[in-house]
């Protein structure tokens, strides 16, 4: 199991600048300690997390680093024209020598992005699957030619080509349709800090029945935070996950009264945002509870990499975890 470090640019402090040079430094700090992965969100309209243009803080973070591996977590595919999004990743494995991982999801549940970027949320999973179909001709064929719903070019060729002969991708999915196309092309899969362990069982059962080969890929990110007592970890941690709680319970409520497609319900066996959910599901702990919990996702689903996102509100608090993590946790499970 490798491990990544789940980067959202928290504007904890209501200052931006602080808050993209603060993520800088929790990068370069896993990366010092040997963490072979680092995963940038994606998210738009957000006070508290500044990455809406994720591959333009991941080149920068390209030429700040120089080992650890960069993921996208992911690009919102149905708010983007693929044709660029394919041009804008080969130019960043080149950048990064090398070192992309391509994370894609649909986005949600996040009306407002939708409304923004006039992308029906009934519509932006087809949307995403085909963008993803398109990109992958064009990062790695010549003269592309393609006609789908969404998205057509003709005889289309891209430069510069990834560096890479295949950029390892990773779809954020549960549902048959993502799991189905994931499979078929032995993409690796993502699961999110709400997801249940129910859920992510179920859909790496789903996987598994189409492809033996690729589930072993799935890059989990959970909510972290290490200290010397269990409820030193859980003050530390607590007014970052009920701040995330709130919003996300707001979020969720706006997406199940508009759905009109028999949204699946936001519950402990799906996706659940409840404070005590989150705490239980997350990294959260003494050293001894930390451990057990990695411990029990890795019995359970066979992670390729756990991607821990510090969960206090303080910068040096956040680097001493990852230390304790690095020193006490990750060469006990």
């Amino acid at each position: 199991m490798k491990t990544g470090l789940f980067c959202n640019y928290d504007n904890h402090h209501q200052d931006a600048h602080r808050a993209i040079f603060e993520q800088v430094a929790l990068v370069k700090q896993a990366e010092s300690l040997g963490f072979e992965e680092a995963w940038v969100s994606e998210h738009h309209f957000s006070e508290s997390n500044l990455s809406p243009s994720m591959l333009v803080l991941m080149g920068h973070l390209a030429a700040l680093t120089s080992t650890i591996k960069l993921g996208t977590a992911a690009v919102l595919l149905p708010f983007y024209n693929p044709i660029r999004v394919a041009e804008d990743i080969a130019t960043l494995d080149n950048l990064c020598n090398g070192r992309l991982l391509f994370g894609i999801a649909k986005g949600g549940p996040f009306p407002e992005q939708n409304k923004h970027f006039a992308t029906p949320m009934g519509e932006s999973r087809a949307q995403m699957l085909e963008a993803m179909a398109l990109i992958q001709k064009l990062l790695y064929e010549t003269e592309v030619s393609f006609n789908g719903q969404y998205y057509q070019c003709d005889r289309l060729t891209i430069y510069p080509k990834p560096l890479q002969a295949q950029i390892p991708v990773y779809v954020a999915t549960g549902d048959d349709d993502g799991v189905g196309f994931a499979a078929k092309h032995s993409f690796g899969l993502m699961g999110g800090p709400p997801f249940s362990l129910h859920r992510l069982r179920n859909t790496v059962a789903k996987y598994r029945a189409l492809n033996s080969s690729g589930s072993e890929n799935l890059v989990l990110t959970r909510f972290f935070y290490v200290a010397r007592t269990y409820d030193e970890a859980v003050t530390e941690a607590l007014p970052f996950i009920r701040k995330f709680s709130k919003k996300m319970t707001a979020n969720a409520a706006v997406v199940m009264q508009k759905s009109s497609t028999g949204h699946k319900a936001f519950d402990r066996t799906n996706i659940c945002f409840d404070e005590d959910f989150l705490i239980e599901n997350s990294i959260i702990g003494d050293v001894q509870t930390c451990r057990d919990r990695i411990k029990k996702f890795q019995d359970e689903l066979n992670l390729g990499t756990l991607a821990i996102k510090p969960s206090a509100c303080d910068l040096q608090k956040n680097l001493e975890s990852l230390t304790r993590y690095n020193q006490e946790v990750r060469n006990y499970v």
